[in-house]
Formats: C-alpha cells, structure tokens, sequence
C-alpha cells in the first residue's frame, strides 16, 4: 500500500472527490432521465387510452374552478350549446409546419349558462396584427366533441385586444374568464368534429406523438460518462504510479557484498599481473633478438 501513498496527496485528494462528485452527477442525471421516461410512458398510455374512447358528457369532465385532472388529458367529450361569436379569442403565433397563423378559439355557450372554450382550429393569416375573413362558426345550436386540454401558464396567457378581437398567445380559461361575460369551465377543447358543419373548415390539431422520445438514450449517455470519468481515474492512479516506479532509485539489494567487492578486486589485479608478464616476456624476446644481430 506504501506506493499508493500519493492518492493522499492534497492535489490526488481533491481529484478523488471531483471524480466522485462527477459519477453521481451523471448518475443522478441518468436516473432523472429514465424517470421522464416512465412518467411519458404512463402519459402516453392516459392518452391512447382517452385519444379513443367513446366521449363523456363535457359536464362530467369539466366544471368551473375545478382543474383539469392529469388522468383527463386529451379524453373526448361532448357538449351542446350555441357559439359566443362576439367573444372569440384570437390564438396568436400557431406555426403549424411553419406556416404563420393563429387558431380561432370561441366560448360555446352550454344550456345552464355557464361556457366552455373551443378551439375550433387553425387558419392562416399574412399577420399577427390584422385578423381578416376569420371564418365563422355554425349559427344556432351545435353539438361538438373534443380532446379536454389543460389551461397554459405564464405571462403569455394574458389577454389584450388586437385588431378587435381578444388575443393570447397562450391559452388559459382563468385569464380568458376576466374579459367574458359568461362563467368558463376550466380547461378547454381541442375541437373534434361539430354537427351542423360550418360553411369553411379549419385545420384541426394534431393529436400528440406518443413515443417515447431521447430520453432512454440520454440517460444511457449520462451513465456512460460516469463510467468513463471512473475508468479515467484508474488509468490515470495507475498511469502515477508506473511513473513515480520509473523514478525510484535502485533498492538496497542491488548494492554489491563486500566480497564481491573483494573477488572482483582479486581479478581485476590477476588480469594485470598476466598483461605485464606478456608485455615482459615480448620485450625479453626483443631484447634477445636484438643482441644475436649484434
């Protein structure tokens, strides 16, 4: 363990709790993510479930002051009444494909007084200024079916008055209640069909996707970034310590014995001994040659 004693080194101290501050952020961020998922997989199943079912009573559904439940969220229901033309509201900035318009939203008028909002659909227009040949709803009674709708939320849902009409560029019964006249349910409608037909239709909604979206692939992404910045810590501890060996200086068991100190000494000197009795023999020899010349 003594050659891991740098990971308590101030500078590898606060690495440490970086990393692991850093794997539960990614951790806690995928968990978050796979949690959206099961709550837009439960979502989804309340839709496909009311997308399609046989339509309630709007009175059953819906009722001043009371806010629309989550497991009531696009259920289809049915009303009768007649159209408070005077009182349209203009949905202002409805971009659907991109092409620039506003949706025609006109209280229906239900038989004990109180008035439900309809979005009857979308039309396009060159402005958001000027509102020209809004088309008409049916006259007289009208018997409609719809997708119940949450009321919006924010600044944006504030009602002012443009070219004439009311206009939002979010749609909230509670902030439309205040410029009406009659007592809005709360929510509103997402108009499905109406019996008698108006003379010029306008587009619908869309019903809403009901996939699952990014959010499983998000949080795999999460979790595999706590899982790299783990493995980068060990690499990076193991890559230290291979380096800090490198650096060590060689063990006390590398030095040599006082014999080997002694036997090394030993034959070195023999070594010389026998290169200077070859070097004496060669000069006896030349010293013998030179007086046999002589």
């Amino acid at each position: 363990m003594s050659s891991f004693r740098f990971l308590l080194s101030r500078r590898w101290a606060g690495f440490t709790v970086f990393v692991l501050i850093l794997a539960y952020g990614t951790w806690w961020l995928g968990q978050w993510q796979f949690d959206r998922l099961e709550d837009r997989k439960a979502s989804n199943q309340i839709v496909r479930v009311n997308e399609h079912a046989e339509p309630a009573p709007v009175s059953d559904v819906l009722a001043p002051g009371q806010e629309v439940a989550e497991k009531d969220e696009w259920r289809r229901v049915t009303a009768t009444g007649t159209y408070a033309v005077d009182d349209t509201i203009i949905w202002r900035y409805r971009t659907p494909d991109d092409a620039k318009g506003v949706d025609v939203v006109v209280p229906l008028v239900l038989a004990d007084g109180t008035a439900l909002l309809v979005d009857r659909g979308w039309v396009q227009t060159e402005t958001q200024e000027k509102f020209d040949d809004i088309p008409a709803p049916p006259t007289g009674e009208v018997t409609i079916t719809g997708w119940v709708r949450a009321d919006g939320t924010g600044d944006s849902t504030d009602v002012a008055q443009v070219d004439g009409y009311h206009a939002t560029r979010a749609l909230s019964s509670t902030q439309v209640a205040k410029v009406v006249d009659e007592p809005l349910l709360t929510g509103w409608l997402h108009l499905d069909t109406e019996s008698p037909e108006p003379a010029t239709q306008l587009r619908q909604a869309d019903l809403p996707e009901l996939d699952n979206g990014p959010h499983f692939f998000y949080g795999l992404q999460w979790w595999f970034f706590g899982v790299l910045a783990i493995a980068g810590f060990f690499y990076l501890m193991y890559d230290e310590r291979r380096t800090q060996r490198q650096d060590e200086p060689a063990q006390a068991d590398d030095t040599p014995t006082d014999d080997e100190v002694d036997e090394r000494a030993r034959k070195k000197a023999a070594k010389l001994a026998q290169k200077q009795a070859v070097k004496a023999a060669y000069l006896a020899a030349y010293e013998k040659e030179r007086s046999e010349k002589s």
